[in-house]
């Protein structure tokens, strides 16, 4: 009775939540954000872990890949990344989608990739080694379409 109450009462707080112009924005990038690093959820919104050369010429952002995209343009198709950047913690962050030849893939797990961003990198490893070549990301039916 006191799960199916608690249950009630959350659900009713989010429908609130939603109903307000700006903060349902906000709110729905927080919940999106925290599922894709929760432990809990079966699926992840992280795929892997990216390095990608950032912001200037010899230095690195650490971020995860979240999706691959095509882009069509007059010259053809180019495979494109899209690699998630937090900034000053894991909710906030930068997007951006980079050449997937151009994105390193260290040999990381989602998991340990998060340890490292909430550790404020006290927690990378000595030594970091790239994945063998990699097919590029499958992309669901609907990212094709």
């Amino acid at each position: 009775m006191s799960s199916w109450l608690g249950a009630s009462v959350l659900g009713l707080g989010e429908w609130i939540i939603k109903q307000m112009p700006f903060v349902r924005h906000i709110y729905n990038a927080s919940k999106q954000i925290s599922s894709a690093i929760s432990p809990d959820q079966n699926t992840q919104a992280f795929k892997e872990v990216a390095i990608i050369r950032h912001p200037r010429l010899g230095e690195y952002a650490f971020g995860f890949i979240t999706s691959s995209v095509i882009l069509q343009n007059f010259s053809g198709e180019e495979e494109l990344c899209c690699v998630y950047v937090p900034t000053n913690h894991l909710y906030i962050g930068d997007i951006f989608l980079i050449n997937t030849k151009d994105v390193i893939r260290p040999n990381l797990s989602v998991r340990e990739g998060i340890e490292i961003v909430v550790s404020g990198g006290m927690s990378m490893p000595q030594t970091l080694s790239t994945l063998g070549s990699r097919l590029p990301l499958e992309r669901s039916r609907s990212d094709i379409s």
